[in-house]
């Protein structure tokens, strides 16, 4: 299994609510994604920042999921949510 945990920049002012249906939204289409997994939003409670668990079956179909047009309409809609750009960083499961 292939995971990513991407760390979204700060929500723009009133926006967490547009937010957070993006991101239920955007969880349907890419759940739609071959190799698919799961994908959670998860909050830090210390600094309320929100960082996203993407699991997939393996590095290439994750890869695969950032080729599909899906993926530049959610990208572009989450420019007008966040200050800045969500960055991601990628691990392989050794234990489960």
């Amino acid at each position: 299994m292939f995971v990513a945990i991407v760390n979204y920049p700060k929500i723009k002012e009133g926006q967490e609510e547009a937010f957070k249906s993006w991101f239920k939204w955007s969880t349907f289409e890419f759940s739609k994604s071959p190799g698919f997994i799961r994908r959670s939003l998860l909050k830090n409670e210390k600094e309320g920042e929100y960082a996203c668990l993407v699991e997939m079956d393996s590095k290439e179909s994750f890869m695969a999921l950032h080729s599909l047009p899906f993926h530049a309409i959610a990208a572009e809609k989450a420019l007008e949510l966040f200050e800045g750009r969500a960055v991601p960083t990628f691990y392989s499961v050794v234990i489960q």
